[in-house]
C-alpha cells in the first residue's frame, strides 16, 4: 500500500476523497484503491458540504418521500433531506418532510424493512443514498428488493460512482473515474493484479480496510 492521495472536488474545493493505492478486496470485486470516505460521512462540516453538493444535482427531481442511506452516510442524508426541502422539493408525505432510513440486511447480506418501516417505503418515492458505486451490485440488489417493497426509485446519489447510470437510472455523484483516471475494479475471476500475483494489501468494505500482516 502506498501513501494516501488527496483528490479534491471540482464542484467544491473543500471536499476531499482520500485515495490509498493498493489491491484491496471487496465483498464484489478487487479494486486498485481504497476510497477512504471517513471524514466525508461522519464529520459535520464535510458531510453538510458533500449533502449541499448533492442535492444541487438532484434538484430536478420532482418528488423525493425517502432516503435510505448505505454505507453509514445517515449523517450525509439528513443534510441532504435538509438541502432537498430548502430547495422546495415536493414530497407527498403527510407531514410534507423527507424519511431518512437504514436497512437491515439478513445473516445472508439481504437488504430488508421490517413492518414498521414499510409505512416510509411501500407506495415512496426512494432516493437512494450510498458511499460509492464500483460495480453496480450493490445498487442493483438494493433497488431490486426496494421495488419488491414497493418503492419507486426517484434516484441514485454516490460520494463516488464508476458507473454513469446503473439500471438505466442515473447515478448523481462529487467524484467519478475522471478524478480517478487509472482506478480500476475486477471480479474476482478476472483481477489483472492477481493475475500480475501481486499481492493482496487488504480486506475493505463500506467500513473502512484491514491490511493483511
Amino acid at each position: 500500500m502506498q501513501e494516501v492521495i488527496k483528490i479534491y472536488s471540482q464542484a467544491h474545493p473543500n471536499i476531499q476523497l482520500k485515495a490509498i493505492p493498493g489491491h484491496f478486496v471487496t465483498p464484489n470485486s478487487h479494486v486498485n484503491y481504497f476510497l477512504d470516505m471517513t471524514t466525508l460521512k461522519s464529520r459535520l462540516s464535510e458531510a453538510s458540504m458533500v449533502a449541499r453538493e448533492l442535492g444541487r444535482q438532484v434538484m430536478v427531481s420532482t418528488v423525493v418521500d425517502t432516503i435510505v442511506c448505505i454505507d453509514g452516510c445517515e449523517i450525509i442524508g439528513a443534510f441532504l433531506a435538509e438541502e432537498l426541502t430548502r430547495a422546495g422539493i415536493y414530497s407527498r408525505n403527510a407531514h410534507k418532510t423527507i424519511y431518512i432510513i437504514t436497512p437491515e440486511y439478513s445473516t445472508s447480506g439481504q437488504m430488508m424493512f421490517r413492518d414498521n418501516y414499510l409505512p416510509m417505503v411501500k407506495d415512496k418515492n426512494v432516493l437512494l443514498l450510498l458511499a460509492s458505486a464500483t460495480t453496480g451490485k450493490t445498487v442493483s440488489k438494493a433497488i431490486h428488493t426496494l421495488t419488491y417493497y414497493g418503492a419507486s426509485i426517484s434516484g441514485i446519489c454516490a460520494v463516488f460512482s464508476a458507473a454513469n447510470s446503473i439500471v438505466g437510472i442515473p447515478v448523481n455523484s462529487l467524484f467519478t473515474t475522471a478524478d480517478i483516471p487509472d482506478y480500476m475494479t475486477y471480479s474476482s475471476e478476472k483481477c489483472a493484479m492477481c493475475k500480475e500475483n501481486k499481492p493482496i494489501d487488504a480486506f475493505a468494505n463500506a467500513f473502512g480496510y484491514s491490511r493483511i500482516s
